[in-house]
């Protein structure tokens, strides 16, 4: 099978081939210099862009770094290799983890990409003692959103703007050996050039716009399309005119929410209330 016979329509190892191929070929590296960075053959590195073999996860993470890809393989790689995600939500990681610019307001709990690993573990251990999920599952949930987190500190990382209900940070997820950790890690997030978050209290009352937990993303031609999660199964939304009313619910939040001198003056009191 050459190049061009590979689909990336066919499965998500195809597109994982295509992906990892465009990536090489973006650096100038021919399969054989590649291999001998990966520590591979270049045998290998074509028999991963073929399709014909899966790389290990060890050799995906080292040709995220080497080919600056922002994480991009890992997630990819998550995608297919593993089947304890929503529906939904594998398209959309693919998409976050190419936007230039994500706004997510997130209730109940700290958004994924801004948990501490011990917040990740607690908040999936509690799914597994309810019967949610698998021990299988939770481990597998928890790699992905910890990879996800890589777009954060990448070299170009996207603009990110985050609006947490106050039931986010007052929910003591694990007691405070989780929680303090965590909220102190949210104030060191607002300090980078790149990330803003906003606390809405509870007194906003009637002028929270969204009643449930909602994402836009900013796709590198510009084009944005939307997010949002069931129970059950995740739902990419691109029809124009509801991801427009989204935008314009979403900025009339961000004026409406205290600001981020305000919010992390918040998350700071919530954390000290813990530490006492």
């Amino acid at each position: 099978m050459n190049k061009k016979d590979l689909d990336p329509t066919i499965s998500p190892a195809h597109a994982f081939g295509v992906q990892f191929r465009r990536s090489r070929e973006a650096k100038g590296l021919t399969q054989a210099q590649l291999g001998d960075l990966l520590g591979v053959t270049g045998t290998y590195v074509g028999c991963f862009e073929r399709a014909s073999r899966m790389p290990h996860i060890d050799t995906v993470n080292r040709a995220d770094e080497v080919l600056e890809t922002g994480g991009t393989l890992a997630l990819m790689y998550w995608n297919f290799r593993y089947t304890a995600l929503r529906e939904g939500f594998p398209e959309f990681v693919e998409h976050e983890a190419v936007a230039i610019e994500l706004r997510l307001f997130e209730t109940g709990i700290i958004p994924g990409l801004f948990q501490t690993p011990e917040y990740v573990q607690t908040e999936l251990a509690r799914a597994v003692s309810r019967g949610n999920i698998s021990t299988e599952q939770a481990a597998e949930r928890a790699a992905v959103r910890l990879a996800r987190q890589s777009l954060i500190t990448r070299q170009s990382p996207p603009v990110l703007h985050v609006v947490m209900d106050e039931s986010a940070i007052r929910w003591q997820l694990g007691g405070p050996e989780v929680m303090v950790p965590q909220l102190r890690y949210l104030e060191e997030l607002a300090e980078l050039p790149r990330v803003t978050i906003q606390v809405v209290p509870f007194t906003l009352g009637a002028h929270r716009l969204f009643r449930s937990c909602v994402t836009l993303l900013t796709l590198p031609d510009h084009t944005r399309v939307g997010y949002v999660e069931s129970m059950k199964q995740g739902y990419v939304e691109r029809d124009l005119a509801t991801v427009q009313e989204w935008s314009r619910d979403y900025d009339r939040l961000q004026v409406d929410a205290p600001s981020v001198a305000d919010s992390v003056a918040m998350i700071r009191t919530v954390r000290e209330e813990l530490e006492r």
